[in-house]
């Protein structure tokens, strides 16, 4: 694991993919839109965790199921993640914090790496900040189940393995049909700003030399 995460710290420091790895995984409603939704005044900020740890043979990070509300990423598939608060130092302190409120990671046991490239989620008007980190250990996971109804540990071979994406139809807004590629993992379906943010993760690792994995 160790040279896979210096590959990817030294890779971090580089020119990200960006736009061009989240259009590959992004729904027909951000592709189609001809004046697409800018962030305004109004433009929340928030920031997500993608960690890295190891498990046994293998390096693995974790997804959670959000429960059902009434918002926009209601019983979605997303990174552990929330919006930033005017105490928070930077967009790491906010990944690391609302980390440990949600599935119990502990901050100091954290490294960060680096980040991926911003993305507005205009649907609900919010700059998501992707931070990468890893855990020397796998983490003692504490779900809150007012925020988590799972927790999902994904092996990173299985997002790496092409096989498990597709394209799907979704009804959202009550009404409106769209179309939009997906991960299946773990018998759940990953798409939206979650499944654009991992596609430019998974463009990058697949930069990182073979011996690096």
């Amino acid at each position: 694991m160790h040279n896979f995460i210096e590959a990817l710290r030294k890779r971090l420091q580089e020119p990200l993919p960006g736009e061009a790895a989240h259009n590959l995984m992004a729904s027909t409603t951000r592709t189609n839109l001809k004046l697409r939704p800018k962030p305004d005044s109004q433009t929340k900020e928030s920031a997500v965790l993608i960690l890295f740890y190891q498990d046994k043979e293998q390096i693995k990070l974790p997804l959670i199921l959000r429960p059902v509300y009434a918002g926009v990423h209601s019983g979605q598939i997303g990174l552990p993640g929330g919006r930033r608060e005017k105490a928070d130092a930077d967009f790491y302190e906010t990944a690391l914090r609302e980390a440990q409120e949600e599935i119990g990671i502990n901050p100091a046991e954290v490294t960060v790496v680096g980040h991926l490239s911003d993305l507005f989620v205009f649907a609900s008007n919010h700059m998501v900040h992707p931070v990468v980190g890893y855990m020397e250990h796998k983490p003692a996971f504490l779900v809150d189940p007012r925020e988590v109804d799972q927790l999902i540990e994904v092996p990173l071979s299985t997002l790496l393995d092409t096989s498990i994406r597709g394209i799907t139809n979704f009804v959202v807004a009550g009404n409106i049909e769209i179309s939009a590629p997906y991960f299946g993992v773990d018998g759940h379906t990953v798409w939206g700003a979650t499944a654009m943010m991992l596609s430019e993760l998974l463009s990058i690792i697949n930069e990182l030399e073979e011996d690096a994995l």
